[in-house]
């Protein structure tokens, strides 16, 4: 397998309700290292279902996915070991209230990385400075806005030193005048080269960074190109009707 290819996916299907609804419907891609893939399309259309597969959080149907050239849909593999190398920020910011940020963001990395505290500490602190939060440290989720929080959600799973960081749709449950500065973290991420595969509804944000645009519709992939193929030349009927409602 090219070496440049961190995640290669092969007819992946995922069926509910006794396979009457189709959630995902034979969708293969290829996310190579240093990309960033923004996955756009309305509501049902598979989006969050095939981006949750690929750390198997959604177990798919059928079908296959490479990460590192390993098949972590073979039921033989510990995902446990490659999750570890995939950061999964959700909407909700899934942080532990009863923790510190800063003791959020080590545990993590000194139970499963074997790291020690002042190396796990370091680096968290590092990392909040990146985000302008360093003097959150000692706070609890609680005492956090939303922004705040998500930008946490972030840099946590940045602790994890992964390959890939996979993003499902980070800003919805935002305030409006909180998804600025989650964005900003996002897209200095991107310019630091981290692979990303992204499914949000923000089409500035997927024309600026996205270095390929996939849309989806009925658990199919319809379309697939560049921001500027994509927003200023779409081919399908499908993608037109849909950016008249988004743009």
């Amino acid at each position: 397998m090219n070496d440049k290819i961190l995640i290669k996916v092969t007819d992946l299907k995922k069926h509910f309700k006794e396979g009457s609804i189709h959630a995902l419907d034979g969708v293969s891609m290829e996310i190579s290292r240093g990309e960033v893939i923004v996955i756009i399309g309305p509501s049902g259309s598979g989006k969050s279902t095939f981006l949750r597969s690929l750390n198997l959080l959604e177990e798919p149907t059928s079908g296959e996915i490479l990460f590192e050239g390993v098949n972590i849909t073979d039921p033989h593999v510990n995902i446990n070991k490659h999750r570890q190398k995939m950061g999964m920020v959700f909407q909700h910011f899934n942080l532990f209230p009863n923790m510190t940020i800063l003791r959020n963001m080590t545990i993590g990395p000194q139970k499963l990385l074997k790291k020690s505290k002042e190396e796990a500490n370091a680096k968290a602190m590092e990392l909040l400075g990146r985000v302008g939060l360093s003097d959150r440290a000692d706070a609890y989720p609680s005492q956090l806005s939303g922004g705040q929080k998500q930008r946490i959600a972030i840099v946590r799973a940045l602790c994890m030193e992964p390959d890939v960081m996979l993003f499902d749709e980070p800003t919805s449950a935002l305030d409006p005048e909180m998804v600025g500065e989650v964005l900003d973290v996002m897209k200095e991420l991107a310019r630091e080269g981290m692979t990303m595969a992204v499914v949000t509804h923000e089409m500035g944000f997927a024309r600026e960074v996205g270095s390929r645009v996939v849309f989806m519709d009925s658990g199919k992939i319809v379309e697939e190109g560049t921001p500027e193929q994509i927003f200023d030349h779409p081919q399908s009927d499908r993608l037109k009707s849909f950016l008249a409602k988004v743009l």
